[in-house]
């Protein structure tokens, strides 16, 4: 253990794998928070069904959002460049998230506060664009790292953004965004159809279906869009030591349109996981078709693990790549925080995630059962 914690290379391989741990742990749990704000209008017609979806996950979204905040903070801590260049570079994009993000505590809190129907009408509306809106922002944004982004450094290792927001919205960014709203919209439907009762499960179960098969078509059109080197590549063309210092501009990377299937080709076990990334939802739709509940639930968590894993697995090891200067790309081993900061954050990571996981499973533990409309219309139950 006192070896890896000395050895550079592999400090900074465990906190690539952390990172992608932390975006995929936030998929998974604020994830369906967000598919249920999508399909709040759709499910309920009647406040009492809209309640119940909101009961499904009123108690959890604030702590499912320490995912959010540990991801965020990790790519500040151990990726400082990358920090710097993607919360700058899609600033307009990350307010837009920001804002419809905040929106949802906001909605959660007041859209009790009054009985009219048009008064609760409103909030609906904002917690469907806090659900929806950060789950197609956050594909539209993994569209563009895979096609690249237009920065750069000057001699001092000052970065330089050359992007705007509509430059964002790409045909590519916005079917990599569809993705990611059809997988969050399908995995919302899958936890309520495990936590709700009634017609706001039966709902849920129709949406679902068509959310799952809309997920993995789009993911496998995606593929085929890589494979056809739509979204480019790009390929590291010179020696990149492991354990030397974080400097972006010390290497040479080209354009390369293959290079994003270049990992598969080299160890094709790899291609498991985009395989599941289809068949995950697959699995997902006919649990929604049988009622299995469990298994959909399961099913779709798989699917979203593996799609963000195929990502990073088809990157490695660059992790923001440069379309107007490719040897400015940051990568694994050349845009990391210091040893000695990736040291002491892993001795954090090692006593503090497992303290993290029990305390959210044990909420979970003691969360658990169905919602239905007696809960929501019984004397002294939450408001919302």
């Amino acid at each position: 253990m006192l070896a890896l914690l000395s050895d550079y290379e592999s400090l900074r391989l465990i906190w690539w794998v952390l990172l992608g741990v932390l975006l995929i742990g936030f998929a998974l749990t604020d994830g369906f928070d967000l598919g249920v704000g999508a399909l709040l209008p759709f499910v309920g017609r009647t406040d009492v069904e809209r309640r119940v979806a909101i009961h499904t996950v009123s108690a959890t979204w604030e702590g499912n959002q320490v995912w959010l905040v540990l991801g965020g903070g990790a790519i500040f801590a151990a990726w400082p460049a990358l920090y710097a260049l993607s919360f700058s570079g899609f600033y307009l994009a990350m307010f837009l998230v920001l804002f419809a993000l905040i929106l949802r505590p906001v909605a959660f809190k007041y859209r009790s506060k009054r009985a009219s129907a048009a008064w609760r009408a409103r909030w609906d509306w904002a917690l469907f664009v806090g659900g929806a809106v950060p789950a197609l922002i956050f594909g539209v944004a993994v569209g563009n790292v895979l096609q690249g982004v237009p920065f750069h450094f000057t001699g001092d290792l000052r970065p330089i953004y050359g992007g705007s927001l509509l430059g964002l919205l790409n045909p590519l960014a916005l079917l990599c965004g569809l993705v990611s709203l059809a997988m969050l919209v399908a995995h919302g439907a899958a936890w309520l159809a495990f936590k709700a009762e009634g017609p706001v499960a039966e709902r849920a179960r129709a949406i679902g279906l068509k959310a799952a098969l809309a997920t993995a078509a789009l993911f496998a059109l995606g593929g085929l869009l890589v494979w056809a080197g739509a979204f480019g590549g790009y390929r590291v063309a010179s020696p990149l030591p492991g354990d030397g210092p974080s400097n972006p501009l010390a290497k040479a990377v080209v354009a390369d349109a293959g290079a994003w299937l270049a990992n598969f080709w080299a160890h094709p076990a790899l291609a498991l996981v985009p395989l599941l990334g289809i068949a995950g939802p697959l699995l997902a739709a006919l649990g929604f078709r049988t009622r299995h509940e469990g298994l959909t639930f399961l099913a779709s968590s798989l699917g979203i693990a593996c799609i963000i894993a195929t990502v990073g697995l088809s990157m490695f090891p660059v992790i923001l790549p440069s379309s107007t200067h490719p040897g400015h790309a940051l990568t694994v081993f050349d845009a990391s925080s210091s040893r000695a900061t990736l040291r002491n954050m892993l001795i954090a990571t090692v006593i503090f995630l497992p303290i993290i996981l029990a305390y959210t499973a044990w909420v979970y533990r003691v969360l658990w059962g169905k919602v239905s409309d007696r809960d929501i219309t019984a004397p002294g139950s939450a408001a919302y």
